[in-house]
């Protein structure tokens, strides 16, 4: 019964992820994403008129970074090398250059350095000659890109990547909107005022008018544009002359420019404002310039070996840490109505050993290869374009109510309602007990389709960390993550020790089955809960209706006679219908984002926020969550719900964000990317000039306390941008 469940259930549920992979495959044009442990490259595109003379048509390299690593800005400091870009662009097409957003500093022992971490955008305009004519196949600009960068942390890695991109001619290419548009906000604006630098010695004096009138009094950052200029790690000093802002900066003594027009960054939090400064005197002589700095240099030299190893010790610990996350998997409540269902087949083996152990382990190689399959198709994926996570087939509606019409069909069976081998011929209905091992296996793979959204602890980092892996490294950590969720059962299994505990078989099974129906209706409540926040209402009510439609049907299969044709075409008219009507309601009740925040205290997540509030010291609590998310529906209730937490974040005046993930959100997968992580629920707490701090998966008021209390209480801050 169960085998053939699973297996309807995993082809629909296959056919809807093909479905979806090969529509994104088809808009994305190629391979457009490169993946290493420490970032994750993309090439993005956003042409809102369509590829047109005249019109904005912008293409731009996407950097997200592990936690701790960076990359570097046009001006690299004191070490490091700016990211390159080489486009291999048709006729009638140009590139210009980056529109590099405002940077930030990076003190490295006596060293500075200037760059990006978290997740970073390098727009580039493309400019349409009127002469250009799109490729033949689908009329589409391809674009190719070979671009170099280089991250760090306390070693260096360069790293590269080719890209290939295909965008519509004819239609608008917008997906990636927000991106360019936080983008362009984080671009410095270029300021009027007339600016000046006097050379007075062995250093530079600065005086810029035309500031806004808001940052007076305010210190500023300085970021020169043209390198080895000024010595950039030296103490430099900045003062407010009226309206005129001030800066005496020490000129390097290995200075390898002398230019008569300056450019340079000021900022202010995230706010940057670009200056041509004019120069007035003549430079000192300088002696020769070094090109890259010793310290880069020992790094690249030691790189390969230090990485190596880093690579094996992640590895291990990603392992482990997938094997543990699987076996707290056995806990979720997602996963609990197929356990009982093993639980109750487990029993039927109760006097024969070698059952038991031929079950326990096509149960076990059932969970693995599913893990190992979902986990390359989700790599697959990712590494064509596509910005996926784990547990993304339940950002699909459809696969919510394919599951909900699953769960609906096993519950109403355990209830009695009908009996499979009643409906079909001998020869089908005897399969199940001729292939036993087929059976358990099948459940494995049952096991794995309603597991994959709970992201227990220990799993987070460790799936996110598979998929900056190659294909081979990525699979191992996913069939770890399926070894631990199967190992409690293969170990009853195979040591009688542990299968003497359960208990024998009897009369008590019939109740238990009925029982055990009653979890399975509460998953597809939950499943309809989830498909009212993806869809809407109207969707809701089209499932539900469906589902008792559903119910009539497998009732009218087991009916004789005229009364088995006349309810079965009624119930097979009112399914088809309502099928029908529920895909449609999910095509045209889709919110454009899932950021609808209900709760008091808390505000939607959007790029850049996170880093605008905390330019205003404000610290800043985020909830990644979505709807399917089990543990992240129990955290909420039991923690972030909590008034004496929601006390104690505001008595220190922090932020509440949360970023919804019920819905496919590129901007939300790229932000767990650059914090390590593939899935939900993610809690991370930030403080301005420290490290995200990312807390466990099971919440804990208590750890949450101790993360707060080193943030002085406060008076009441604003909370608004």
């Amino acid at each position: 019964m169960f085998a053939r469940l699973a297996l309807i259930s995993t082809t629909l549920l296959t056919l809807l992820l093909l479905l979806c992979s090969g529509v994104a495959w088809a808009q994305g044009g190629g391979k457009s994403v490169v993946v290493t442990e420490r970032t994750r490259a993309e090439l993005l595109a956003h042409a809102p008129d369509g590829v047109e003379p005249g019109k904005p048509v912008w293409v731009g390299l996407q950097l997200a970074h592990q936690p701790e690593w960076h990359s570097y800005w046009k001006n690299s400091g004191d070490s490091g090398l700016p990211t390159r870009l080489e486009w291999d662009l048709p006729a009638g097409v140009s590139a210009g250059e980056i529109a590099w957003p405002v940077p930030r500093k990076y003190p490295i022992g006596t060293l500075i350095n200037y760059g990006y971490e978290h997740t970073v955008l390098l727009p580039v305009p493309l400019t349409i000659a009127p002469d250009f004519k799109p490729s033949l196949v689908g009329a589409a600009l391809v674009v190719k890109l070979k671009a170099r960068w280089l991250v760090c942390r306390k070693e260096c890695v360069p790293e590269e990547g080719e890209f290939s991109l295909s965008i519509p001619a004819r239609s608008a290419t917008a997906l990636h909107g927000s991106a360019f548009k936080a983008s362009f906000a984080a671009q410095p604006k270029e300021l009027a005022g007339p600016a000046f630098v006097t050379i007075e010695g062995a250093a530079l004096r600065l005086q810029v008018r035309g500031l806004p009138a808001a940052l007076k009094g305010k210190p500023l950052e300085f970021f020169p544009e043209t390198a080895e200029v000024i010595e950039t790690s030296a103490q430099w000093t900045q003062a407010w002359d009226g309206e005129v802002w001030t800066a005496r900066v020490p000129l390097s003594p290995q200075r390898s420019h002398s230019p008569q027009v300056m450019p340079i960054v000021l900022t202010h939090g995230n706010d940057g404002w670009s200056i041509d400064a004019q120069v007035q005197g003549a430079w000192p002589a300088v002696s020769a310039a070094t090109t890259i700095s010793p310290a880069l240099q020992e790094a690249l030299r030691n790189n390969a070996a230090a990485a190596a190893s880093g690579s094996r010790l992640t590895l291990w610990a990603a392992l482990l840490s997938a094997l543990l996350g699987g076996l707290i998997l056995n806990l979720m409540p997602c996963v609990f109505p197929v356990l009982a269902i093993k639980v109750f087949g487990f029993t039927q083996h109760a006097t024969s050993q070698r059952a038991r152990r031929l079950d326990g382990t096509a149960y076990a190689v059932g969970v693995v290869a599913s893990f190992a399959a979902l986990g390359l198709l989700v790599v697959g994926l990712r590494g064509a374009g596509q910005q996926l996570g784990w547990g993304f087939q339940l950002q699909l509606p459809g696969v919510v109510a394919t599951l909900a019409v699953l769960f609906t069909l096993i519950g109403l069976n355990l209830a009695g309602m009908f009996e499979f081998r009643q409906l079909l011929p001998s020869r089908i209905a005897s399969l199940q007990s001729s292939h036993p091992i087929l059976n358990s296996l099948l459940s494995g793979v049952l096991a794995v389709v309603v597991a994959s959204p709970c992201t227990a602890p220990f799993m987070g980092a460790a799936l996110g960390f598979a998929i900056g892996l190659p294909a081979a490294q990525a699979l191992l950590i996913f069939a770890a993550l399926g070894l631990g969720m199967s190992l409690p059962y293969l170990v009853a299994s195979w040591v009688p020790a542990v299968s003497r505990l359960l208990p024998r078989p009897g009369p008590w099974m019939v109740t238990f089955r009925k029982l055990m129906a009653y979890p399975m209706f509460a998953a597809v409540a939950w499943l309809a809960w989830v498909l009212g926040q993806q869809s809407g209402i109207d969707a809701v009510s089209a499932l539900l209706v469906l589902l008792i439609a559903t119910a009539m049907l497998v009732w009218s299969l087991g009916l004789s006679g005229q009364a088995r044709l006349v309810v079965g075409m009624i119930a097979l008219a009112w399914t088809t219908g309502f099928v029908w009507l529920l895909a449609g309601q999910i095509a045209s009740g889709r919110p454009e984002r899932s950021v609808v925040v209900r709760d008091v205290d808390w505000q939607a997540w959007e790029p850049g926020r996170v880093e605008k509030l905390l330019a205003n010291g404000q610290p800043v609590f985020v909830d990644f969550t979505a709807a399917w998310c089990v543990t992240c529906q129990y955290n909420k209730k039991t923690v972030l719900q909590d008034p004496k937490v929601l006390a104690d974040l505001a008595a220190r005046g922090v932020v509440l964000l949360r970023a919804d993930w019920t819905l496919r959100d590129p901007a939300i997968t790229a932000a767990l990317a650059s914090l390590g992580r593939n899935g939900v629920p993610l809690y991370v707490l930030y403080l301005r000039d420290a490290a995200p701090r990312v807390l466990s998966e099971i919440l804990d008021a208590t750890e949450l306390r101790g993360a707060l209390s080193q943030i002085p209480l406060t008076a009441s801050r604003s909370t608004s941008l």
